[in-house]
């Protein structure tokens, strides 16, 4: 009798302490945070998952600017949640990191190295708060806030181009077969406009 006894406060002591770690997994997981109708700059995000950089990236014909280093996070619960589905959850963020590029510097002889970020832009799927789904925000280095920025800037090119949902998933190559693996990924994204 006191055998099952134990067995059984063994049980429901276990199955407690996976609720409380659980609920705590699930209080620090990073999810998006308003302030009125403006995001809250996310903060932590270089701990999170980190997807690809980029170098001097430009969706537009013209050139703006010198050449930045780009770097993409996703909050680790979201990125687990596309690894098992091919598909973003309510409330995945990602944060695209802005910094400069230098060539010369320490030892360097050749190539690029980051330096200072001088930027960063927050893409959110929330659709209980934006009824587009997604919503994509700007933040330089001391801004704290950020509106969304208007559906004909960042919402239509990412509707447009991006290979899975609103994500530019082409770019990120650990993403890309797993999109293909649940049939999520648009093969057309990877088309080069002609005349460009």
């Amino acid at each position: 009798m006191n055998r099952v006894f134990l067995a059984g406060a063994a049980v429901l002591l276990c199955a407690a302490l996976g609720h409380a770690v659980a609920s705590e997994h699930d209080a620090n997981d990073p999810k998006p945070q308003y302030s009125g109708d403006k995001l809250v700059r996310p903060e932590g995000y270089r701990e999170w998952i980190y997807l690809s950089s980029g170098l001097g990236m430009n969706y537009s014909p013209s050139t703006m600017g010198p050449e930045l280093f780009t770097n993409v996070f996703v909050a680790p619960w979201a990125y687990r949640e596309f690894v098992a589905t091919g598909k973003w959850p309510e409330k995945s963020i990602f944060v695209v990191e802005d910094r400069e590029a230098q060539t010369k510097g320490s030892i360097n002889r050749s190539g690029h190295f980051q330096t200072d970020r001088v930027g960063m832009a927050v893409e959110v799927k929330d659709s209980a708060r934006f009824p587009d789904k997604w919503a994509y925000f700007g933040f330089g280095n001391d801004d704290k806030l950020s509106a969304a920025a208007p559906k004909a800037a960042c919402w239509q090119c990412h509707e447009d181009h991006a290979a899975a949902e609103h994500c530019f998933v082409q770019f990120y190559p650990t993403l890309k077969p797993i999109a293909q693996k649940f049939g999520t990924y648009k093969q057309q994204a990877e088309a080069v406009p002609t005349g460009k």
